[in-house]
């Protein structure tokens, strides 16, 4: 029997855009990124080289070498994204201020349409939303958790509580009981924010629930990297009940 294409019909296909996003090695959150996204854009996702140290300064500072987030950037390129972002939180944070910018300028140079590393996006997202004071929740140890503390100090941001879980490996493990614990260990009345540092922390289910409990943003480093690359290419986040999602989204109309 003869095959009539006529006879196939289906929805036109909508057209698509892409991020690039850089990740590290041990990134196991692919999927909580994706719910960020809108139908009408795709992920291109590549991994930096394996590091094979505990997660300390050391390994942050690995991840943010520059030749291999150059190398990173420009092979994820092929399917040419509309942005990259640089999706890891201790990376872009490790080197301080200067870091995280030169570490975009890297990703620019690199041939990045635009770029947006997860430290640079937390501290856009809270110039968006007004805010200058907040609480810190890590998986990190100590001497990791103070260099975020110190970043978000140089660009005018007071951390005015911190809690660091001691992790030195295996973050996509925690649940979000743990989560849910550390940031109502950590808020205070006077931080106008939470924060939830590492990409591989999952939290896409909780900041709703978490920002009616405690009546305040939650603000998470998959989230503002996502919101960020986004807001770059004209486009609205997903998160249905997120307050940095529905302020965002207005601006991105």
């Amino acid at each position: 029997m003869a095959f009539d294409p006529q006879l196939i019909v289906g929805p036109e296909l909508t057209a698509q855009h892409g991020i690039g996003v850089v990740a590290p090695f041990d990134f196991a959150l692919d999927r909580e990124l994706w719910r960020w996204t809108p139908d009408d854009v795709s992920l291109f996702m590549t991994r930096l080289p394996y590091v094979p140290v505990p997660v300390t300064v050391e390994m942050a500072s690995a991840l943010s070498d520059h030749s291999i987030v150059r190398q990173a950037t420009r092979d994820v390129l092929a399917p040419e994204p509309l942005a990259v972002a640089y999706a890891c939180a201790s990376g872009s944070f490790i080197r301080g201020a200067q870091g995280e910018r030169e570490l975009q300028q890297v990703m620019v140079n690199a041939g990045a349409p635009s770029a947006t590393t997860s430290s640079g996006a937390l501290v856009e997202s809270l110039a968006l939303l007004g805010i200058s004071r907040i609480a810190v929740v890590t998986p990190y140890i100590d001497s990791v958790t103070d260099r975020l503390v110190t970043f978000l100090g140089s660009h005018g941001i007071g951390v005015v509580s911190s809690v660091g879980m001691g992790l030195l490996n295996h973050i996509w493990k925690v649940g979000y009981g743990e989560v849910v614990n550390a940031v109502s260990a950590v808020d205070r009345d006077e931080a106008e924010a939470v924060f939830i540092s590492c990409t591989n922390v999952p939290t896409y289910d909780i900041i709703a629930p978490l920002e009616r409990m405690i009546g305040k943003p939650v603000l998470t480093a998959n989230q503002v990297t996502m919101c960020s690359a986004l807001r770059a290419m004209g486009c609205r986040a997903a998160g249905e009940g997120q307050w940095l999602v529905q302020l965002t989204s207005a601006t991105a109309a």
